[in-house]
């Protein structure tokens, strides 16, 4: 039984490096997603602030002006779609497709922040539990300078996944509500053009 608990131990304590290299590759990536995540934000604000005024007074007699708004290039999901939608032959057959399309990129987008608001606390908690084990047996055997760095190492990898996972949180929160929105305003585009055919 020694022998297994041994074994264990050994191993458990071989994750640590691992754990905490990749907690520092996820924190890297989360601040690169803090930084698009901002310049996606503020692309959203001037598009919004273009288009969903226009969308809500969207009829037959203003669908032109709605296309020449359009911006040359496709600054985001919602525009590469309403232009798609707004410049193709009306069919309600491929708008369900063109929704379908945009619904599948904004999760494939979604899913880097859902795996950061879930891996961040999971490979926290193990560095934590890891790191306690050495702590404890530094304090057993008097060793204050072992357990104080143990102790660093376990609040160090805490604090690290709490904040991977803040930030895979918050920004899963708004990408979804900005989605749901694009998600929203491009049916009831469709609704206009496919019904004044």
């Amino acid at each position: 039984m020694e022998i297994i608990s041994k074994s264990l131990f050994w191993v458990a304590n071989a994750l640590l490096i691992p754990d905490i290299i990749i907690l520092l590759a996820l924190f890297a990536r989360s601040l690169v997603l803090l930084g698009s995540f901002y310049g996606q934000m503020m692309l959203k604000r001037r598009n919004d602030a273009l288009f969903q005024s226009r969308i809500k007074s969207l009829s037959v007699e203003n669908i032109e002006e709605l296309k020449s708004l359009l911006p040359n290039g496709d600054n985001s999901l919602f525009i590469k779609y309403l232009r798609d939608l707004l410049t193709s032959a009306p069919s309600e057959a491929y708008a369900e497709y063109l929704l379908s399309s945009l619904e599948n990129e904004a999760d494939k987008d979604l899913s880097l922040s859902k795996i950061l608001a879930k891996m961040g606390p999971v490979l926290g908690l193990i560095g934590t539990l890891i790191a306690m084990s050495p702590a404890l047996v530094g304090l057993s055997t008097g060793d204050i300078s072992g357990m104080a760095y143990n102790m660093q190492v376990v609040f160090a990898t805490t604090v690290i996944g709490l904040v991977i996972s803040a930030i895979g949180l918050v920004t899963l929160q708004f990408k979804q509500r900005w989605y749901a929105k694009d998600l929203y305003a491009l049916e009831y585009v469709s609704r206009i053009i496919n019904h004044t055919q």
